[in-house]
């Protein structure tokens, strides 16, 4: 019996200790990235929340740009998984949100996801694109788990068992990929990048695609975790 007693106390001791257990866990989903990417082009016009916000390459700011100016965009959508035993929570504490009027919504981290496009053979990076986690919520749950994070009550995060979904169609889910030359080239879909939240593993934080780009359309293939 005192053995019994004293097996509880050790697991209730493992359990507790920092960095065993009690930390988030994100992993990207790669099939997702890579049955939805296309290629589209907008105006400046209908970029303007997105431009507020450096979601465009340099020479979108030029002073010679205008309205009618088209830009063109590498769309995909991202879905999100904390696979761990707490929650992910922003970096930055709720009364240093900062709210931008454009697009009606709080900044709750600088940074949540990062997108690079890379030459394929060179590795260097041609453009680039970033997601600041205006929603950061549970979208859905694994079966078992329970939504408890959502944009309306002014709390961002996202629960163990559930997903942060983002579609192709909106707002800085993208890159822009207006100077980049037809070619092929990789993918890299980076969440948590600078590692400002603490998880149980950044090993699975990357997914990397290959990417043909003709010009006017996208080709992507082989979307796998990565480890850089």
């Amino acid at each position: 019996m005192h053995m019994i007693a004293h097996a509880k106390e050790k697991h209730h001791l493992l359990a507790s200790a920092p960095g065993v257990l009690g930390l988030p866990d994100l992993v990207p989903d790669p099939y997702y990235i890579q049955a939805s990417i296309y290629v589209q082009k907008m105006s400046m016009y209908n970029l303007r929340c997105a431009a507020e916000e450096n979601c465009l390459s340099s020479s979108a700011y030029r002073s010679d740009i205008r309205d009618y100016d088209q830009r063109v965009l590498l769309r995909f959508p991202q879905r999100v998984k904390n696979q761990g035993t707490a929650d992910f929570l922003p970096s930055r504490p709720r009364y240093t949100w900062e709210w931008h009027s454009c697009h009606q919504h709080y900044h709750s981290m600088d940074e949540f996801s990062h997108y690079d496009l890379l030459d394929a053979s060179s590795h260097r990076r041609v453009a680039e694109g970033h997601k600041a986690s205006f929603c950061l919520e549970d979208t859905s749950c694994d079966y078992g788990y329970y939504r408890r994070f959502a944009c309306t009550a002014h709390t961002q995060g996202l629960s163990p068992g559930c997903y942060d979904t983002y579609n192709a169609d909106i707002d800085c889910q993208w890159i822009d990929i207006t100077d980049v030359k037809p070619g092929n080239y990789i993918l890299k879909v980076s969440v948590n990048p600078s590692y400002l939240v603490p998880e149980s593993d950044y090993s699975n934080n990357i997914v990397r695609c290959d990417l043909r780009y003709t010009g006017q359309y996208v080709y992507t293939s082989s979307c796998t975790i990565s480890t850089y």
